[in-house]
């Protein structure tokens, strides 16, 4: 029988999930979908002790929630508890960083299909053995995959599949450009399906170890062995087969790998960096039996994802060099504005900043930020020229870019012009009297206020975030 500690905890928690299922419920009412999703819709609720208390994806959501919905919180939340708790509200990197003793409860997702653990759990010794011989990535677990709405269904799957769920789709393909997580999902995935069930045989190999091992296996006449190392897994990864492509007896063999696995309900988890009907290369049979399975594709991150990562990412640096796991707001916000277009390199550059000044990133500026990361972006910038930006502007606003240079100051044309002039700044080298030469001859004032006025509203403004994530794309192709 449970204690009466246990019964009353389970009940305490109970309510504490009912109550916030009802805040959310009136908050995506009133602020609408779009909205609660890019602030609240990551934001979990946990207990640790008598504290009760709301973990926002990163700091930046925090504050976001502070200025605009923590009032609006509070009185959704004391209207609907009967016991009168007061609610905390911390970014994720604060709460984990929070020493505080006792486990913390079971998180209340918002999106029950997305479920994150925040302790990680290591592999358990055979399955770390398993992963090791296969080439698998210690780091890349469920627990340090940042989730967000670019990746959350193909994650609901990945832990679907890896919890040897019924009703699986075969063969699951997750495909998106380099530098979108898809590795990490698949490693994720085969750790966690190794823990879940031991007794089962998971194999994962990329596909370029594929073709080497299959043909080394033809040389030396050892196909059937071959054949048997796969054909009897449980469940097969194969990372980035489209390394395949143009191979024909690899893809012979892939093909009747996969029919194989697939007839014998076996279970098939591929990554690629596109869909399969973009495969062209690719023998046409073995294109097909790739579509007829779920194909999960893997959208660039969003800037509230970017930043969540980053953080993620810093907490885990921090951990290992021992230093506080902080940086100046406006660091890293440059960080997700300027490395959009893979993960890798957003982290990357973290790491760079992280190498050059360990436990001082916490006093760091964005001007000394820029200067130490200026070589990475020295060749993207000089491909863009301010003349650039204004057309891009102009075509996405819908304007004339003989507008953004006039002296128009309706504010249809004043907010797209200030937008020009961020973007001149973040990915131009020219000075701010430069860009305002080119802006009609404005003074370098306009252009500094310009520029903090879209720090401003990028970090309030969902809209503005939103547009300068896709201008920013446009003009890096």
């Amino acid at each position: 029988m449970m204690a009466a500690g246990g019964v009353a905890n389970s009940v305490v928690e109970m309510q504490a999930a009912t109550i916030w299922s009802k805040t959310c419920a009136t908050l995506k009412r009133e602020l609408g979908e779009a909205t609660f999703g890019s602030w609240l819709g990551q934001a979990v609720l946990r207990e640790r002790g008598e504290e009760l208390c709301l973990v926002a994806a990163t700091g930046m959501a925090r504050d976001w929630i502070r200025r605009h919905a923590w009032r609006r919180i509070g009185e959704l939340w004391t209207q609907n508890d009967p016991m009168g708790r007061s609610l905390d509200l911390k970014s994720r990197s604060e709460f984990d960083a929070d020493p505080a003793p006792a486990a913390p409860a079971a998180p209340v997702m918002l999106k029950p299909e997305v479920v994150e653990i925040e302790v990680p759990v290591a592999p358990a010794p055979a399955a770390a053995r398993a992963g090791r011989q296969q080439g698998l990535q210690d780091r890349f677990s469920f627990e340090t995959f940042v989730a967000g709405p670019a990746n959350e269904f193909a994650f609901a799957v990945a832990r679907r599949v890896a919890a040897w769920a019924d009703g699986h789709f075969n063969p699951v393909i997750f495909h998106g450009p380099y530098g979108f997580g898809k590795t990490h999902l698949l490693n994720a995935l085969a750790w966690e399906a190794m823990q879940s069930a031991p007794d089962r045989r998971v194999v994962y190999i990329t596909a370029e170890r594929f073709t080497s091992t299959f043909v080394k296996a033809v040389q030396d006449r050892q196909t059937a062995a071959f054949k048997d190392e796969l054909r009897n897994a449980d469940l097969l990864l194969i990372d980035d087969v489209q390394f395949v492509a143009g191979k024909a007896s690899t893809q012979e063999e892939l093909f009747h790998t996969l029919l194989a696995l697939v007839e014998d309900g076996r279970r098939v988890v591929m990554t690629a960096d596109r869909s399969p009907a973009e495969l062209q290369e690719m023998e046409p049979r073995l294109r097909s039996h790739l579509q007829a399975g779920l194909v999960c594709g893997i959208e660039p991150a969003d800037r509230t994802l970017r930043l969540g990562i980053l953080e993620r990412k810093l907490a885990t640096l921090a951990a290992q060099g021992r230093f506080v796991p902080s940086a100046r707001a406006e660091v890293l916000q440059f960080l997700a504005d300027r490395f959009t277009d893979s993960v890798r390199e957003l982290e990357g550059a973290l790491n760079t900043l992280v190498a050059r000044v360990g436990g001082e990133i916490s006093r760091m500026t964005l001007d000394e930020a820029q200067a130490i990361l200026r070589p990475n972006l020295a060749c993207t910038e000089r491909r863009v020229t301010v003349d650039q930006i204004q057309k891009t502007v102009a075509e996405h606003y819908q304007l004339k870019q003989a507008d953004l240079i006039s002296e128009r100051r309706a504010r249809v044309v004043a907010r797209p012009r200030q937008v020009a002039m961020w973007l001149a700044k973040q990915i131009t080298t020219r000075s701010l009297p430069d860009i305002g030469r080119r802006f009609g001859g404005r003074d370098h004032t306009t252009v500094l206020h310009a520029v903090r006025r879209i720090d401003a509203l990028k970090a309030e403004d969902p809209m503005i975030a939103r547009d300068l994530d896709v201008l920013l794309r446009k003009l890096r192709g």
